[in-house]
């Protein structure tokens, strides 16, 4: 991770606020969904995890394989 953990808060014409965590690995961002709902006095109708929560995911796992061999 080179950038630092941002939140991207969109407000649409029509009231609708779209928010995007960027550079927050795995589970983390989960932790920002009631400060989001708390910020703007919503709640959340709609989630969906980006590639940063699938890339901590993958890293985890590749770390695991890792220990599990024996180096030769």
């Amino acid at each position: 991770m080179t950038e630092r953990p941002r939140i991207i808060v969109t407000v649409g014409p029509d009231g609708q606020v779209r928010a995007e965590t960027v550079d927050l690995l795995g589970e983390k961002c989960l932790d920002y969904i009631a400060v989001l709902e708390d910020l703007v006095g919503g709640q959340v109708r709609q989630s969906e995890f980006t590639d940063d929560y699938h890339r901590q995911a993958q890293t985890t796992r590749e770390r695991n394989i890792d220990r599990d061999v024996d180096p030769a």
